[in-house]
């Protein structure tokens, strides 16, 4: 998760909806919104956190550590999304497909999103076979072929049904 308070007279040059920007174009965005902004933040929500509270529950835990982890702490907050963490340290509004109505929310998912593809090649290297570094992690074909080979791995989410799935089976008799 991420969170950024923009300067308004320093808005990088292309910023938008992070789902519509090519890879490149983040990785080019990434360290201009880092430089540029008034204060951000990225936190890891890990899989064991996900596992133990489940995807939402950590995704709203994840959000109130990013914003409690900037140098300055906002007036108010933009939150992606319709659901309000609790503990956030101001007040907020949530706004459905929030990264592309703002663009704080859209530096915001800019970060988070070369965050987590810096951590998926790096877990390429730590769990080869996996394809971590070319799919990211997402639901591929490959990513569900090196799963049912390999089996889970120490970053898989034991609580995604796929994942249960395979560990189950290895679990269970033949």
């Amino acid at each position: 998760m991420a969170a950024v308070i923009l300067d308004p007279a320093a808005i990088p040059r292309g910023l938008g909806d992070s789902k519509q920007l090519s890879e490149a174009a983040r990785t080019r965005l990434a360290p201009l919104i880092q430089s540029s902004a008034v204060a951000w933040s990225v936190v890891h929500v890990e899989a064991d956190e996900i596992d133990r509270l489940n995807i939402l529950a950590a995704t709203m835990a994840g959000m109130a550590r990013a914003l409690a982890s900037l140098a300055f702490a906002p007036a108010y907050a933009l939150i992606d999304g319709n659901r309000m963490p609790a503990g956030l340290p101001c007040p907020a509004t949530t706004l459905v497909k929030g990264d592309g109505r703002s663009l704080s929310i859209a530096a915001a998912s800019i970060l988070a999103k070369t965050a987590r593809d810096a951590l998926m090649i790096e877990a390429d290297r730590a769990f080869p076979g996996y394809g971590f570094a070319a799919h990211k992690g997402y639901g591929t074909a490959t990513h569900a072929a090196a799963l049912a080979q390999l089996g889970p791995c120490a970053i898989h989410r034991l609580s995604f049904k796929p994942v249960k799935a395979v560990a189950d089976s290895l679990k269970s008799p033949a």
